[in-house]
């Protein structure tokens, strides 16, 4: 799996927001996918194609515990589950609120 952060990669990005990539296996997406789900901190979620091509784009509420939010994006897990039986690779892009990149700046310069 790899990792690419940054501001580029979406069309709807603004000065809120930053979005970041990982590239994973067909059988390691349903694992990433839920755990970006579970951290909470993410606004949209994007599944690509190893082309680029968007197959999904799953729009994610701020604030939603957890097990609600299992129970609402159950049937899109599923779909994601199909994808993933499908491909060998694929790409994950998340996007996520400004504010989090800070705090995750100032926890890393604190641990040094």
């Amino acid at each position: 799996m790899t990792e690419n952060a940054g501001n580029t990669g979406s069309a709807d990005n603004s000065s809120n927001n930053w979005y970041e990539e990982f590239k994973v296996k067909g059988d390691e997406l349903m694992a990433k996918v839920r755990e970006i789900i579970e951290e909470g901190n993410a606004r949209r979620l994007y599944i690509k194609r190893e082309s680029g091509e968007t197959i999904f784009e799953i729009p994610l509420t701020a604030g939603v515990a957890v097990t609600a939010a299992s129970a609402v994006l159950a049937p899109i897990l599923v779909a994601v589950g199909a994808v993933a039986a499908l491909a060998t690779s694929v790409t994950i892009g998340v996007e996520r609120p400004q504010d989090d990149k800070e705090d995750e700046s100032a926890s890393e310069s604190a641990a040094e």
